[in-house]
């Protein structure tokens, strides 16, 4: 049996369970998700299909609800249409002892701040933290109007298609090792895409591993030390007026995409100029 935990991020409640989120899980957490109807901002060119109904019709094809993630909202009236985020995975991939599992993420709202987005993405059950993967212009974008539902579902397969592509490119990852410097200029790159300003703590805090198997140091595993770190907070550090204090968790669906792929790029930057592909000056023109 697969436990069922959540979290709450100072942005947005989650949930998530490996063996799939009912609809009353998905509706406590994630009430959006069960809209009735668009927000009253919405014009009559805006054809409301319920996120409720797709994610039937995904389930249909498959593909079972596994996390979602709905953003706090300061106006308790956009309470039941702000953004949400569902993560799938197929059927037949629910039962798999892999340590990593491909997922589909579905991103929507009911108040005009998203369309349908699909994009692809990783759940690492070493350390339960979700990546968010490929390429941004590999996203599929679905607008509110015509056939949303089998427009989603087809963009759902095309998404997990493109998810092999991860995959090997994950299995790169894991075959390229990097020297203690090559880390920290990773690391000191990935602090400053989650703080414009100073840093609260240091590349060798945030490259420290949390649990044995993250000891290694190929890419693939510093990714993902870097990744857990920055994502779930919790490090302590000195904030820029020299107060002790500890990271919080980037818990905004918005903020938490964004950290997400910027990271997954800078890393496949990193594995193009250890394969010798590019060099610096291409990858920071």
């Amino acid at each position: 049996m697969t436990r069922f935990t959540q979290s709450f991020g100072r942005h947005a409640f989650q949930a998530r369970s490996n063996s799939g989120l009912t609809n009353e899980q998905i509706m406590q957490h994630a009430p959006s998700v069960f809209a009735s109807e668009a927000h009253e901002s919405r014009g009559e060119r805006y054809a409301f299909i319920p996120t409720s109904t797709v994610l039937q019709g995904l389930r249909n094809e498959g593909f079972m609800p596994v996390a979602v993630a709905q953003t706090r909202c300061r106006d308790l009236g956009k309470r039941e249409f702000t953004k949400h985020m569902v993560r799938m995975r197929h059927e037949r991939a629910l039962l798999d002892d892999k340590a990593e599992h491909t997922e589909i993420i579905l991103l929507n709202s009911h108040d005009g701040t998203s369309s349908y987005q699909i994009m692809s993405g990783v759940f690492r059950m070493v350390c339960a933290n979700g990546l968010v993967t490929g390429n941004i212009h590999d996203d599929v974008r679905v607008r509110h109007t015509g056939r949303v539902v089998d427009d989603v579902i087809e963009a759902s397969w095309k998404v997990l298609d493109q998810a092999k592509e991860v995959e090997a490119r994950m299995a790169e990852f894991k075959a390229i090792e990097l020297s203690l410097p090559e880390q920290r200029v990773f690391a000191n790159t990935a602090l400053s895409l989650r703080w414009d300003g100073q840093a609260p703590v240091d590349a060798d805090r945030v490259l420290r591993p949390n649990r044995w198997e993250d000891k290694n140091h190929d890419l693939w595993t510093i990714f993902n030390r870097v990744q857990e770190n920055l994502v779930k907070g919790g490090m302590r550090g000195t904030s820029a007026t020299g107060r002790n204090m500890s990271t919080r968790a980037v818990g905004g669906v918005n903020e938490n995409i964004k950290l997400n792929k910027a990271l997954w790029q800078l890393a496949d930057g990193m594995a193009q100029i250890k394969q010798g592909a590019v060099n610096i000056e291409e990858i920071t023109a």
